[in-house]
């Protein structure tokens, strides 16, 4: 469920009409409805009560400071990818020992800052990185604790882009390849071994592939024991998906019960890394319509959002919902919707029947809560947009929109191009 619907023909975000917020703060932005964040997270975490666990939020999906305290106060800890991540959790108060950091390309600087700020477990992806991290804690004279992110070889089905656990992808190491590495690692001095790691990929609509995955994990776990190496977490990433357009993904208690079911043992957390589940439904971009256009082939409808705010149609040709904030009832049409961005590409839709827009009506992009503004980029020199979240009957600045200043803020002409 999400918390963006209509009264009398007017789009509500929770109890505040979205044109209202939009006369606030102007287009484009992210809405993002608090009571769907706060009612997703605990549906996730709530379905594994009375196991242990540790719910990480995948911070690359969504990561506005506060939403991040929002799902903090929630007890949940993240999953993060870079040091940036890092210091953005930390401003947001989570706790250091309910992060875990994943990711196939940890600078030096980002193994130190993570050591420095005890977090609770890096997810290594490779020998070299296992080998680089014991040198850098041993020269912190720390102790790193670890998993192995073990590549299962299991199809997720889904994207090709967004599919993680096959041989081919580049992430983790392959299950036949763990037991040595896991030896390697309980030998050197400075590394802590913790905990199994996993992640098969994005988007996922079916609980075979992690049912799959979890079955490879758990005969890892035995040959561990029996080798005297246990571990106390099995982190099995994220990567639940939710619906767009037909998408008919499990519930998180469907999910929930059958990781319980495969994972009985009392002395194991188990970690999870949910993003988009939590996320995605819970956020919309609000963009207005500049203009409208008819060829011999096609109409467009040209808005002020484009693919550096929402890159997600355009990368992976993704399908998102495209709703009127106030229905008009003058009909519908067969068009592109697209934005100003000086690219082929730059659309939000293509080929969709939708309402038949004019110049300055506002439309919602539903479900971009999750992979939207966290891969928006300034391409064409487009400041980033405003965030906003919306709780009951107010609603919030959470990120201002970037102004012209700041696209230029860290740049310097050299002397010699300014004395020529």
């Amino acid at each position: 469920m999400h918390h963006f619907h209509y009264k009398d023909g007017e789009m509500y975000g929770e109890d505040v009409p979205v044109a209202t917020i939009a006369e606030a703060v102007g287009t484009p932005f992210y809405l993002y409805a608090h009571a769907t964040l706060v009612q997703h997270f605990k549906a996730f975490d709530g379905a594994f009560e009375g196991a242990r666990h540790l719910t990480c939020f995948s911070m690359k999906s969504n990561s506005n400071l506060a939403i991040l305290r929002l799902f903090a106060g929630l007890g949940g800890g993240v999953d993060i990818v870079s040091g940036g991540e890092l210091f953005r959790a930390l401003q947001a108060g989570i706790d250091p020992k309910k992060i875990v950091y994943s990711g196939v390309g940890k600078r030096e600087e980002d193994l130190q800052f993570a050591l420095s700020s005890d977090i609770l477990m890096f997810n290594v992806e490779s020998s070299q990185e296992l080998m680089r991290l014991n040198e850098i804690a041993g020269t912190m004279k720390k102790k790193a604790g670890i998993a192995i992110r073990v590549n299962p070889d299991v199809d997720p089905k889904t994207h090709p882009y967004i599919s993680t656990g096959l041989r081919e992808n580049k992430f983790g190491i392959d299950i036949r390849e763990a037991p040595e590495q896991y030896t390697v690692a309980a030998g050197l001095k400075h590394i802590r071994v913790l905990g199994v790691s996993c992640h098969i990929g994005s988007q996922l609509t079916e609980v075979g592939p992690f049912v799959d995955a979890v079955a490879k994990l758990m005969g890892l776990l035995g040959e561990l024991e029996k080798a005297g190496i246990p571990v106390t977490f099995l982190d099995l990433g994220g990567g639940l998906g939710i619906t767009y357009d037909q998408e008919d993904p499990p519930h998180p208690r469907e999910y929930a019960g059958a990781i319980k079911q495969m994972v009985s043992r009392s002395n194991i957390t188990l970690i999870f890394e949910p993003g988009r589940v939590i996320v995605g439904n819970a956020g919309i971009l609000v963009a207005k319509v500049l203009y409208t256009k008819s060829t011999a082939e096609k109409n467009f409808i040209v808005v002020d959002a484009a693919m550096n705010d929402l890159m997600r149609p355009s990368l992976y040709n993704s399908f998102h919902a495209i709703q009127p904030v106030r229905k008009k009832g003058k009909g519908k049409l067969q068009a592109d919707i697209v934005g100003p961005i000086c690219e082929s590409g730059d659309f939000l839709a293509k080929d969709r029947e939708v309402d038949a827009y004019e110049p300055g009506d506002l439309l919602a992009v539903m479900s971009a809560g999750a992979y939207g503004f966290s891969m928006s980029s300034t391409y064409n020199s487009r400041p980033r947009v405003a965030e906003v979240m919306v709780r009951g009957d107010h609603f919030y600045s959470i990120r201002k929109r970037e102004t012209y200043e700041d696209l230029v803020r860290g740049e310097e002409i050299p002397d010699f191009l300014l004395n020529g």
